[in-house]
């Protein structure tokens, strides 16, 4: 059955018409969107307790209502992992919030995860047909953390049904998001599945990159959990293409291995001063903070927490390292960002929790020299002030410097969020592998396929930075792929 007669088949289910009959299409499109419930913002900046606090089931079952039901959902081409969006939230509006999260769990390992931290402003929710109608689309990713919240909280967390066992193994590289997706579709199919983990905790980007006040490491590793119940075994501690080579998952039976390894290596401006103490990377930061505990006061490694601190960028990972500063006592914590606001490429939601949290926005200015004391210790930053130009490569205004308009600004650290580069490990250690000019693997992308037969490859390993929803959907057509690839090799 295609995806289009499996949506027509469940839309034809009589509780689906007996709902969409229960209120006319009018009156859905005119009911308000809820607004997520949040922790009060002087409260939550000063620890790491989850901002947002969920919908009621009174506020999601009114949310769901407002969903249209469809014949040929535009929301679902917005999403990369192909939920079945309009099924899941009509078993929320029946007061079925089972059924919804298991519904969410037939194409996604983490629905939990991505509820809370997909842009789905930028893709289900981008499509929703109520924007036609200039309304506010339908709140997919709030109800989609609502249903999975239901579940975990209910403690009936389901196990998606697997094939049986088909004694093939296969390995996937780095346990964030696009390993997770890959190791829980092949699972399904009955495959042996090990994922490989460079650090000591399992989730990649998940945990390391992404602060509890956004993401509680508790939600993700329950989803992991799940994965485990699969089958899905988990190896930490273990550095693909140094602890253990490719040779080596070959000679260990490994038929068919997923490099999902990420975006690590950070990026830094290369202007005088960035060697000075006090400064360093957003991934260096975060993962010691979230991943190390070295904000804590028995932490063997502690991390630098400044009084006067800036971020430079404007992402999403910037909005989470200022935030964290501010959670570590910084009295003063700015974003430095060349562009406008407008241009900033973080959530909405997450400038707007940054600015009620006290956060100061220093745009159209960029960093040119550090400044440090006698003892090598960063103390100012040289910004020189930029206009907005013709628009660029990526669409956003270009920022041109003013001539003769710098400015100095007192700072103790200096935390540098300008984007990642691929991991070079893997595409270093694995022979044969087709590497782009940005150090990216380069695959089919059709298949994640790689110039190495049987590696395939997906997330910011071949994207070199993009949203855990789209390292995710790698996974699954990096598994689809594979998994037909390898029905191949036993036919033969």
């Amino acid at each position: 059955m295609t995806t289009e007669e499996s949506i027509a088949a469940r839309r034809a289910e009589p509780w689906r018409e007996a709902l969409r009959k229960s209120l006319p299409n009018k009156a859905r499109a005119a009911m308000p969107r809820v607004r997520m419930n949040e922790l009060d913002p002087e409260y939550r900046s000063r620890n790491s307790e989850e901002v947002n606090l969920g919908l009621t089931p009174e506020q999601a079952v009114h949310e769901a209502r407002r969903c249209l039901d469809c014949p040929a959902p535009s929301c679902m081409k917005g999403c990369p992992v192909s939920i079945n969006i309009p099924t899941f939230i009509k078993h929320i509006e029946a007061g079925e919030f089972l059924k919804a999260a298991a519904t969410l769990k037939e194409t996604s390992a983490l629905p939990a995860v991505c509820g809370r931290v997909c842009p789905q402003e930028k893709q289900c929710e981008a499509q929703c047909i109520h924007l036609k109608m200039k309304k506010e689309p339908v709140a997919i990713g709030y109800l989609e953390r609502f249903a999975a919240d239901c579940e975990r909280e209910s403690g009936q967390m389901s196990v998606p049904a697997a094939a049986a066992a088909n004694g093939v193994k296969v390995a996937a590289v780095g346990s964030g998001p696009a390993g997770l997706s890959f190791a829980g579709d092949m699972a399904r199919q009955g495959y042996d599945v090990t994922v490989f983990e460079a650090l000591h905790e399992i989730g990649g980007v998940l945990k390391y990159g992404i602060p509890a006040f956004r993401l509680p490491n508790a939600v993700v590793d329950a989803e992991i959990d799940i994965l485990r119940k699969m089958g899905v075994k988990f190896m930490r501690n273990c550095i693909v293409g140094k602890t253990v080579t490719y040779e080596d998952l070959k000679a260990d039976g490994f038929e068919g291995i997923f490099v999902a390894s990420g975006a690590g290596l950070p990026n830094f401006m290369n202007i005088p001063g960035e060697n000075l103490i006090g400064v360093m990377s957003s991934n260096e930061y975060l993962t010691r903070v979230n991943l190390m505990d070295a904000a804590s006061a028995e932490s063997d490694t502690p991390v630098l927490t400044g009084r006067h601190v800036a971020v430079i960028g404007g992402g999403n990972t910037a909005m989470d390292s200022v935030r964290t500063a501010r959670r570590l006592g910084a009295e003063r914590a700015i974003i430095v960002y060349r562009r406008s606001e407008e241009e900033m490429p973080a959530r909405i939601e997450e400038i707007k929790h940054a600015r009620e949290e006290g956060i100061e926005f220093l745009t159209l200015h960029n960093p040119v020299e550090y400044l440090g004391d006698e003892k090598g210790r960063v103390r100012q930053m040289r910004l020189q002030k930029m206009t907005l130009g013709e628009p660029d490569a990526s669409g956003r205004r270009r920022p041109v410097p003013l001539e003769n308009a710098i400015a100095t600004i007192p700072v103790d650290e200096v935390i540098v969020s300008v984007g990642v580069s691929p991991n070079p490990l893997i595409p270093g250690a694995f022979k044969n592998l087709d590497i782009s000019r940005r150090g990216t693997i380069v695959v089919d992308e059709t298949t994640m396929r790689s110039a190495l037969h049987d590696v395939y490859a997906g997330g910011d390993i071949v994207r070199g930075g993009a949203t855990v929803i789209l390292a995710m959907g790698d996974g699954r057509k990096a598994a689809a792929a594979m998994h037909e690839w390898l029905k191949t090799q036993s036919d033969n």
